[in-house]
C-alpha cells in the first residue's frame, strides 16, 4: 500500500478579500473532490487572501499509479484557472502489508 501526499502552494487571482478567497477554494476543493477520489484540505495562508497552501492525500497499490493522478490532478487544478500553481511537492509513503497476514 502506498500512499502519496501532495503540497501545492497556489496564488489566487482576482480576489480582494476572505471571502472571495473561501468561495474561490471551496469551489476548486469541490470540484477536486467530485473528479478525483481524494482528500483535499487548505493547510496553509489561510489569513492571505491571495495565497494558499493546499494538502491532498490518496491511497493506491503502487507509486507509479499515485504519481500518474497527483500529475493528472495538478493539471486539472491548473485547467480550472481558479488559481495558478506556484509550486507542488509529493511524497510517498510505502507501507508493507504482510503485517496482516
Amino acid at each position: 500500500m502506498v500512499v502519496g501526499v501532495c503540497h501545492l502552494d497556489v496564488l489566487i487571482e482576482g480576489v480582494g478579500s476572505l471571502k472571495g478567497k473561501r468561495q474561490v477554494m471551496k469551489s476548486l476543493m469541490d470540484r477536486v473532490k467530485q473528479r478525483f477520489n481524494v482528500s483535499i484540505s487548505e493547510v496553509g495562508n489561510r489569513d492571505s487572501w491571495q495565497r494558499a497552501q493546499l494538502g491532498i492525500s490518496v491511497v493506491g497499490s503502487s507509486q507509479e499509479q499515485i504519481d500518474a493522478m497527483v500529475s493528472k490532478l495538478i493539471a486539472f487544478i491548473e485547467e480550472t484557472n481558479l488559481v495558478q500553481v506556484l509550486r507542488s511537492n509529493v511524497e510517498f509513503l510505502h507501507y508493507n502489508l504482510d503485517f496482516f497476514k
